[in-house]
């Protein structure tokens, strides 16, 4: 056990100094986010409007784009798995007095810490785009954002594991990230598009992480301009079998999805190495 910890310990704190240690990395991180929230919603804000009393489109897209900073994040954070096998490194490692479990735990806790800073860094856009903040909601946001970004950490070491390449890994992420954005609801209300769709959307477990983002932001002020919060609006909240999922169960989904890929991509790991 002391062998685990200390390889996470080492492991999570090389990956915080690294991302630390590469400017260029810290900025090109928020490319994608920006780019999505500017020209989706510049460019569908008036054409779509208001989805609800109160909330405009980038009001409603907002919190996706923090949901999406900490995906892209997470799941980025496994090349650092595919550059240190590549270099060796992985090697010196693997034959350290450090666990195993210890050192995936390491990777998805670096990797989790890093993305939880972006997400966090991105609320300086909200009072630019007309989104309440309050202290009370940071505090509420940063568990869920903990939530989101260690399960998506596991999904990047998990991936990481079967690559060998640094090309291979950015392929092979392309094609898992782009699906997982655009299905999870950034951009539309998931219980207001064709069935098959919803179907598709609400398999996809980061839709429930964006969903108890936007709950957190917007339930308040839909509630306050008259609305009916999350519950039984269409706008926000993901309906399953008649019920619509609150925060607390979408969180749910989000923890139960992100230790069974942990878990995996211990064991595969474990199984490559």
């Amino acid at each position: 056990m002391e062998d685990i910890f200390r390889g996470m310990w080492v492991v999570s704190y090389r990956e915080l100094i690294r991302f630390l240690q590469e400017r260029s990395r810290i900025l090109s991180s928020f490319a994608m986010p920006l780019l999505f929230l500017v020209i989706f919603g510049a460019g569908f804000n008036r054409i779509v409007g208001t989805l609800t009393p109160g909330v405009n489109f980038i009001q409603f897209v907002y919190p996706g784009i923090i949901a999406m900073t900490v995906l892209t994040n997470s799941v980025m954070s496994g090349l650092s798995v595919v550059w240190d096998r590549e270099f060796g490194f992985l090697k010196e490692i693997l034959v350290a007095p450090l666990g195993r479990s210890g050192i995936v735990l390491g990777k998805v806790a670096g990797s989790a810490t890093v993305a939880v800073m972006q997400g966090i860094i991105m609320l300086v856009l909200a009072p630019l785009l007309g989104v309440s903040l309050t202290p009370v909601l940071v505090l509420q946001l940063i568990p869920v954002l903990i939530v989101i970004a260690v399960s998506l950490s596991g999904l990047g070491v998990l991936i990481a594991s079967r690559m060998r390449s640094q090309q291979g890994f950015h392929v092979v992420v392309q094609l898992i990230v782009f699906p997982l954005i655009f299905l999870s609801g950034v951009f539309f209300p998931v219980n207001s598009v064709p069935d098959w769709l919803a179907v598709i959307s609400k398999i996809n477990p980061l839709t429930y992480g964006v969903d108890a983002i936007r709950q957190l932001f917007l339930c308040g002020e839909i509630v306050a301009m008259g609305g009916a919060g999350g519950q039984g609006n269409a706008a926000i909240g993901v309906t399953i079998f008649g019920h619509t999922m609150t925060m607390l169960e979408d969180v749910l989904v989000v923890v139960v999805f992100g230790i069974a890929l942990v878990l995996i991509a211990a064991w595969s790991f474990s199984k490559q190495e």
